[in-house]
């Protein structure tokens, strides 16, 4: 189904403007992008209102989405069982502190348009105790070829609305006790994938079978509404007895390509895309790129072949594209698909090693993320891949050469100066420590020297006391603002970040725990209770993101016992009122995104911080 011309809601077109040519910067290879053109409107999901009722001591925090289709001057009134609890309308933000309400009060919502009071939303969501319990089923442990025993815990997540109904469900990623990084060898238990709705009710699951490794690079899969049809597709690459959701089994069910070290270097290789209501392999086609030559990858047993990276992107500046990505210490290569009609068709494939000037001097740029955005305003999203760019079209945007590194942030960091910015780290001894880049033409506007293998950076406005978002890393000792300039004292963490309290700055998330930065001192405001958090050192929540309510953003950690995903919602009021952020789509975008090997946190399209702007509204419409 192409894009259709009959909308629902209002879409507003925005025009963009065309940046002048490409800036000269030290090492720097860039080509020249496309003409800019009239922004259209993008395919977002048709959601409900996402009304939530967080419990205190003093009452309820009853909060909602202000949906992109909305138009510009809704308001809205609050209901306690039939019984309206606010005395005016709602006009300056889209939530309500009901004093005294008990936990489990009933609450709807009903929006005013042009004076005419609409029907009743969903009923909330009810965080009677802080948060909101979705229970979860672990599948059952096993043993490896060589005796090792396994059990499984709860890992990253991503959300869809995988049955068209407006209410997101949660796609959840199991990974066996003994998952391995890349470097290291050994078994690993199968990598699983549940489909889950917000009462726990499991839609399938999809067991990806002994020939995908288990482990932070291996499984990038991706959740996002590719046909248009309102309803999430999952995307996952698979091998020889990978079983779907109904119980049908992909390629051969007896094949076992594993070596003596465990590692997966033979055999086929497929990309699946699978019906998010179901999990039925829908289409099943090769992976792109094939292994080859396992040594051509940069070492013989295994590890550089199999690094993989997964997003989803508006290439045509309308609907999302799949993109599926391997390499980034060597070859890179990076595969753009769409999936319609209930078939695979490849978009375009950049490879660092093809023939033609698209990818030359790009090789060994990637980083253990990608970021996708707009960067050149040309209404087109670009694939940011460590330290380079690959436009829309699939040929390489820029390149600073600068190498890998752990982790980056595209966003509009600088809301004096039009359009994003992006900041990243590198691993190597001999490359700059941190970079802030204009992304639109790699020119680096600052660099700290090198030092070391600088693992972790954050880029986000934390600090009222600086125009803009502030920047730091493992190696550094201040924040520093977009010129590079000292700000203040580093965080206590360097990981994620999570819009928590009232204003507009964001807060640091660690761990099981989120807290606001202090010139002095950071403050804890919550602590996640008998939950964990994933992947070892990185210590990433299973998923962070506006899933509910305003635009503020949930958390959500498995508990201890991995028997439940614990999502926790703010308890604060605000006055801010923003469109939901689901509807941003470079936004959106994150949040497919954020499980791709080294999570990092989704940026919007637009600055979010102290002094920020009227936020813009999106230009979308719902199929």
């Amino acid at each position: 189904m192409q894009h259709p011309h009959r909308r629902r809601g209002r879409t507003r077109l925005l025009l963009s403007t065309v940046l002048a040519g490409a800036l000269a910067a030290a090492g720097l290879t860039t080509l020249t992008a496309g003409p800019a053109q009239a922004a259209t409107a993008r395919q977002a999901e048709e959601l409900d209102r996402g009304v939530v009722s967080v419990h205190t001591d003093a009452g309820n925090l009853v909060s909602w989405r202000w949906l992109g289709t909305d138009p510009n001057d809704v308001s809205f009134n609050v209901y306690r069982a039939g019984t309206k609890v606010n005395s005016t309308p709602i006009t300056g933000s889209t939530n309500y502190f009901h004093s005294a309400g008990p936990a489990q009060a009933d609450y709807t919502v009903r929006a005013i348009v042009g004076g005419v009071e609409q029907a009743d939303s969903v009923h909330a969501i009810q965080f009677r105790t802080g948060y909101k319990d979705v229970p979860i089923s672990p599948p059952a442990g096993g043993t490896t070829p060589d005796g090792g025993a396994y059990t499984y815990e709860a890992n990253d997540a991503s959300v869809g609305d995988l049955d068209g109904d407006g209410a997101l469900d949660f796609v959840l990623k199991w990974q066996p006790t003994n998952a391995k990084d890349n470097s290291q060898s050994g078994y690993t238990g199968n990598t699983i994938i549940d489909g889950i709705k917000l009462d726990g009710t499991r839609l399938w699951r999809i067991d990806l079978g002994r020939n995908i490794r288990s482990g932070a690079h291996y499984t990038q899969f991706q959740v996002y509404d590719y046909d248009g049809d309102g309803k999430a597709e999952v995307a996952a690459k698979t091998a020889d007895a990978t079983v779907d959701g109904t119980g049908a089994v992909i390629g051969s069910s007896s094949a076992d390509h594993r070596n003596s070290s465990g590692y997966v270097l033979t055999g086929p290789e497929y990309l699946t895309m699978f019906n998010g209501q179901t999990g039925r392999a829908m289409g099943t086609v090769d992976y792109v790129p094939a292994r080859g030559t396992v040594s051509s990858w940069g070492d013989s047993y295994g590890n550089r072949v199999d690094r993989f990276l997964a997003g989803t992107a508006y290439l045509d500046g309308a609907r999302p594209s799949l993109i599926m990505a391997r390499g980034y210490y060597t070859r890179s290569v990076i595969a753009a698909w769409d999936w319609r009609n209930g078939a695979f068709t490849r978009r375009w494939t950049f490879d660092t090693n093809a023939s033609t000037n698209t990818g030359r001097g790009f090789d060994g740029q990637g980083s253990h993320s990608l970021s996708v955005g707009d960067v050149d305003n040309d209404g087109k999203d670009e694939i940011v891949y460590g330290a380079m760019a690959v436009d829309d079209n699939g040929n390489g945007l820029w390149t600073t050469r600068t190498g890998h590194g752990d982790a980056q942030h595209l966003g509009d960091l600088d809301p004096g100066t039009s359009g994003l910015e992006y900041f990243k780290v590198s691993e190597s001894t001999s490359q700059p420590a941190e970079l802030y880049i204009n992304p639109a033409s790699g020119a680096i506007r600052w660099q700290l020297a090198a030092c070391c293998d600088n693992g972790r950076g954050v880029a986000g406005d934390i600090y009222a006391g600086n125009d803009g978002a502030e920047v730091w890393s493992a190696s550094d000792t201040s924040i520093r603002d977009e010129a590079g300039a000292t700000k203040g004292r580093e965080p206590s963490s360097v990981n994620f970040l999570s819009w928590w309290d009232g204003d507009t700055t964001r807060e640091l998330l660690d761990g099981t725990h989120i807290d606001k930065y202090g010139t002095s001192s950071d403050t804890r405001l919550l602590t996640g209770a008998s939950v964990h958090s994933n992947n070892g050192t990185k210590a990433t929540p299973a998923l962070s993101g506006d899933l509910f309510g305003d635009w503020r953003e949930e958390v959500v950690w498995a508990t201890g016992d991995n028997t439940a995903l614990r999502i926790y919602s703010t308890p604060t009021e605000t006055t801010t009122k923003i469109t939901t952020l689901l509807h941003d789509t470079m936004y959106r975008t994150g949040i497919a995104w954020q499980n791709t090997a080294y999570n990092q946190p989704p940026h919007p399209s637009f600055f979010i911080g102290n002094g920020m702007p009227t936020a813009p509204r999106p230009t979308i419409y719902t199929p």
